[in-house]
């Protein structure tokens, strides 16, 4: 009995082992806004596979430039489609891997209930004196926004009353804190099981700016790292799927 002890406990370290040499570690960079959901996503994953995700979140336009720069990323999901686009282009990214793994959505939104009406009137009706946006030379969601603004023929009228983030995540934080009466920001943000989690808010008529479509690219960093195949193949599961489903992303 005891030798029959023995062999198991060996042959139970043996499977610890195993799975620890094939477990791995994947450096991935996020885009501001889905921070939230891929780390709903990375727990799913690293419960699936035994990989660990290490995730750093910011505005799409500065891992640009740290990725160029020599930054450990081996992931980039960003905010956009042309930023994988041009690092494939220029040789930073694996041609071939980088694919479209949501849809954004951009919403006008207060912390405050009864800022903002449902057809958005209230930035031609006035009334506030900050408005939030992210940079819209970094962050895509920004971009977005100065379309909308531009496309209601309002540009001359709200331009002095923005107040800048860096990145969607900073845009946020200003409306939440009141600094900003109201902003433009991620779907994704304010969203909570379906519905709009506090405050206000108007979703942006899709027809109003360029579709925001986030592109997820393997970069050089990650091309022999397990770990980072995994993550790919792994965003395209239904479990995933479901996640930036519900997060207020089109797929």
């Amino acid at each position: 009995m005891k030798k029959l002890a023995n062999k198991l406990a060996i042959a139970a370290l043996l499977g610890i082992a195993f799975t620890s040499a094939q477990a791995a570690e994947v450096q991935v960079a996020v885009a501001a806004n889905f921070a939230g959901p891929m780390q709903k996503i990375a727990a799913a994953f690293e419960q699936s596979t035994g990989h660990k995700v290490l995730q750093t979140s910011g505005a799409t336009g500065k891992f640009y430039a740290q990725i160029k720069a020599g930054a450990p990323f081996e992931i980039l999901f960003a905010a956009d489609d042309e930023t994988p686009a041009r690092l494939e282009s220029e040789g930073a990214g694996v041609a071939g891997s980088r694919f479209t793994y949501a849809i954004g959505k951009l919403v006008l939104w207060s912390s405050k209930p009864n800022v903002v009406d449902d057809k958005g009137e209230v930035l031609k009706k006035g009334g506030f004196h900050h408005i939030a946006i992210a940079n819209p030379k970094l962050a895509p969601y920004g971009l977005a926004a100065t379309e909308t603004v531009k496309a209601l023929g309002l540009t001359d009228a709200l331009t002095p009353k923005y107040v800048v983030g860096e990145n969607i995540a900073q845009t946020h934080q200003f409306v939440a804190t009141g600094n900003a009466e109201l902003g433009f920001v991620a779907l994704s943000q304010v969203l909570d099981n379906g519905n709009i989690r506090s405050g206000s808010a108007w979703v942006v008529p899709a027809n109003l700016y360029s579709p925001i479509r986030q592109d997820v690219i393997l970069l050089n960093k990650g091309k022999h790292n397990a770990a980072a195949d995994a993550l790919l193949k792994f965003m395209k599961s239904d479990a995933a799927k479901a996640v930036i489903s519900n997060s207020g992303y089109s797929l």
